[in-house]
């Protein structure tokens, strides 16, 4: 193989010492594109489809390297050079193709086929400006369009095309392609993003406002367009028809093209809904199998239901997508003629109302259609598994038990430790060897130095070194100063009232009003959060205001800043969860019991050797099991007692309000003086009158455990022994949630790729 060093000099004509990082970056860009062009495309007979309306891919550079086995050497060259690695790595902009841990997933997925062997791809859209770029202003949560499409980027065009018909036009789209490159493989596979031509940015007109009628010119702008009105809700039907339609014309394209005859469809491909916004491929591949390829409707719909699976990523039924029929038949009425059909099939099977595809109302259940007629419907954390099938999807589980099974998510070790946490991957490999990024199971070995002092005192030289480098990384990109010091405290999801960053806001008051009372902390406390909030979400965007009413007013008090630091890091992504995550001690995971599906931040806290705090909800159950019940801390009320209060609808919020004086200053110091002062008083009040009147995701039900615990946790960190004995635990037992033990979980249980 050229070296790098000749590859670069050959296409600047100087020497590499001589050129600048943005040349580097680009002559790296091309180097490896011309390595991942010399990998054989799998061509294994069945080949998955993972369709997911996002992926949240994060840079590529140096994934990449390591996949192909080459970091270091690469690292090494450009050091001889006199370049840093790093800063390479900070020219390349991020895809802004996903939003948070759907698109993550999907992500970590399509890698880990790649890496198994598994002819396995991804199929969503390419959107040019992604979800949107956060800024603050005022205190309040701005969305800018985040354009990240550049002449030279890691996409490849294609000459592939498909007309995709709707009730008025037809739209001819175009597909770009990411190579997904496996571990030390061989093989590669490919990321399919599916576009329109003539995208007009000029549409954008004041933040991320666009006209939503103009479909033409906006089809791929972008992510999850605001629909709180029925123009975005109609182009959010646009969008999904669109990437199923090209979803399932490159399906059948590719079958016959690996010698298909149709009817044996199920043998060459499987598809694999990521959440219900791909829901519309069921029917668009009965549409396409009948109109187009003769195929008669009972066998197209038997040959659909033969490889199709669904995967389900909420427990909460108002999340699932219900779309109104006379939408669908605004945008596509040819594929309402085959969901009528197939509401007909099931209406002559089964009477219950709630297993209809179509209700009372005319609404399409996309899930249920989903549940119908696909193989498998898996959820991703053992105990949402269960609840489906006990409580939210209790009537199809009763229907159709050979259907639910469970795939607790997972992540890709290669991105979330070997890159992102350089220095504790390299311990990790002096103690251990390197098969754990093969198979992950292998950090059991760890399990042996759990009590050793010297492993202890390395570990927490590797949390401090990460803590600096995070405090470099901040202040030179977000303009915050960190203490390198201090406990790192970290809590970063999507912003939803049932995440409930609003219980740690209301900790970092408590905690605010105990210093100010001289009751001062041993140690000084770094609270961090990341994430943002859908724009139409309002309760969402209050929590973002309150948090930064808080970080202005504490990180400026000479008081309290010794001891408390609140910091909200402008535009979370990925790039910044992988300078976060290495460098944090706590890994907040503060859920509603029942209500949130799995999480994955918590599993890549838990590698990178951050404790959990948390609720028994979703992954964090499997985590507890795994790494012992006396090495995470966890809180709250269970799953069964909530659960029980929302069907007796018995939660009082204000009853805790009045009852706790604790709960009761925290939750008035929203509207106190000193929060008017600073911020807007309409966004104050009404967090303040939701907390204490409606409060539908319970937070201050598990306000006072969450103190209290919180507080055990800070007094244990003070026994580094004891706590670096937990840190090795949490390593040690995160192998299972390694994604390529999910995806063989996937294809043995669902898929059977490699059988056919």
């Amino acid at each position: 193989m050229t070296t790098f060093t000749t590859f670069t000099e050959q296409q600047l004509g100087k020497k590499l010492t001589e050129a600048t990082n943005q040349e580097i970056y680009l002559s790296l860009l091309s180097f490896l594109k011309r390595e991942a062009s010399q990998k054989a495309k799998n061509t294994a007979k069945c080949k998955v489809y993972y369709i997911s309306a996002e992926f949240l891919i994060g840079k590529l550079l140096s994934n990449n390297l390591i996949n192909l086995g080459i970091y270091n050497d690469i690292k090494q060259e450009l050091a001889l050079a006199g370049k840093s690695i790093a800063q390479i790595e900070d020219v390349e902009l991020e895809p802004s193709l996903g939003n948070g841990g759907l698109g993550r997933l999907a992500s970590c997925f399509i890698d880990s086929m790649s890496t198994l062997g598994i002819n396995g791809e991804g199929v969503g859209l390419n959107y040019h400006c992604g979800l949107f770029k956060q800024v603050f202003k005022d205190n309040l949560q701005k969305a800018e369009p985040n354009y990240w499409i550049e002449d030279n980027s890691w996409l490849l065009p294609t000459d592939i095309s498909y007309d995709i018909p709707f009730k008025n036009f037809t739209l001819k789209s175009r597909l770009d392609r990411i190579d997904v490159l496996g571990y030390k493989r061989d093989s590669k596979n490919y990321l399919n993003l599916f576009d329109i031509e003539g995208v007009d940015y000029g549409l954008i007109k004041d933040g991320i406002s666009f006209d939503k009628s103009e479909i033409k010119k906006n089809l791929t702008l972008f992510l999850y367009p605001d629909d709180s009105d029925k123009n975005g809700e109609l182009l959010r039907i646009y969008q999904q028809y669109f990437m199923v339609s090209n979803a399932a014309q490159l399906v059948i394209d590719e079958a016959l093209e690996r010698g298909s005859n149709l009817h044996d469809l199920a043998d060459y491909a499987y598809v694999q809904i990521n959440d219900t916004h791909p829901s519309m491929v069921i029917p668009e591949l009965i549409r396409l199998l009948t109109d187009k390829h003769g195929i008669d409707f009972q066998e197209a719909v038997s040959i659909v239901k033969h490889m199709v699976g669904y995967t389900n990523h909420t427990i909460l039924a108002e999340a699932l997508e219900k779309w109104p029929l006379e939408y669908l038949n605004e945008v596509v009425p040819h594929l309402v003629t085959i969901i009528q059909q197939l509401n007909d099939l099931i209406a002559a099977e089964v009477s219950a109302p709630g297993l209809q595809i179509i209700d009372d109302e005319k609404r399409v259940h996309m899930a249920h259609m989903d549940i119908h007629f696909a193989t498998s419907v898996n959820g991703v954390a053992a105990l949402h598994t269960e609840i489906l099938k006990t409580s939210e999807l209790k009537e199809f589980y009763q229907l159709y038990p050979e259907k639910f099974n469970n795939k607790t998510n997972g992540i890709t070790f290669r991105r979330w430790l070997e890159f992102a946490n350089q220095d504790l991957s390299a311990y990790i490999k002096e103690l251990i060897g390197d098969d754990y990024l093969k198979d992950a199971s292998k950090l059991e070995k760890l399990l042996a130095f759990a009590e050793d002092k010297a492993v202890h005192a390395r570990l927490a030289e590797i949390k401090k070194n990460n803590k600096l480098a995070l405090k470099r990384y901040l202040k030179e990109n977000k303009g915050i100063d960190l203490d390198e010091n201090s406990i790192i405290d970290t809590q970063i999801k999507r912003f939803h009232e049932y995440k409930r960053q609003q219980m740690n806001a209301l900790y970092v008051i408590h905690k605010y009003l105990e210093i100010k009372q001289g009751k001062l902390p041993k140690r000084k406390i770094t609270v961090i959060f990341g994430g943002k909030a859908a724009p139409a979400y309002v309760i969402a965007q209050d929590i973002i205001h309150l948090i930064l009413c808080l970080s202005e007013m504490i990180n400026n008090d000479p008081d309290v800043n010794p001891y408390l630091n609140v910091h909200l890091v402008e535009n979370y992504n990925v790039t910044v969860a992988e300078h976060l995550i290495p460098a944090s001690d706590i890994s907040e995971q503060i859920s509603l019991a029942s209500k949130e599906a799995s999480g994955t931040g918590n599993m890549k806290f838990m590698l990178n050797g951050a404790l959990t705090l948390g609720t028994m909800d979703g992954a964090n159950v499997e985590i507890a099991d795994l790494a012992g019940h006396d090495n995470i801390y966890t809180f709250g009320k269970d799953s069964d007692t909530i659960i029980k209060l929302y069907e007796d609808a018995t939660y009082v919020s204000k009853d805790y309000y009045e009852s706790d004086s604790a709960i009761k200053a925290a939750v008035d110091f929203i509207i106190s003086p000193q929060m008017l002062a600073i911020g807007n008083g309409e966004c104050l009040n009404r967090l303040y009158k939701e907390l204490i009147t409606k409060d539908w995701f319970m937070t201050l039900i598990d306000l006072a455990d969450y103190i209290k615990v919180k507080e055990k946790m800070l007094a244990d960190y003070e026994d580094q022994e004891l706590w670096m004995t937990k840190v090795v635990h949490n390593i040690a037992k995160a192998g299972f949630f390694s994604s390529d033990r999910t995806i063989e979980q996937y294809n043995q249980d669902i898929w059977h790729s490699t059988e056919k």
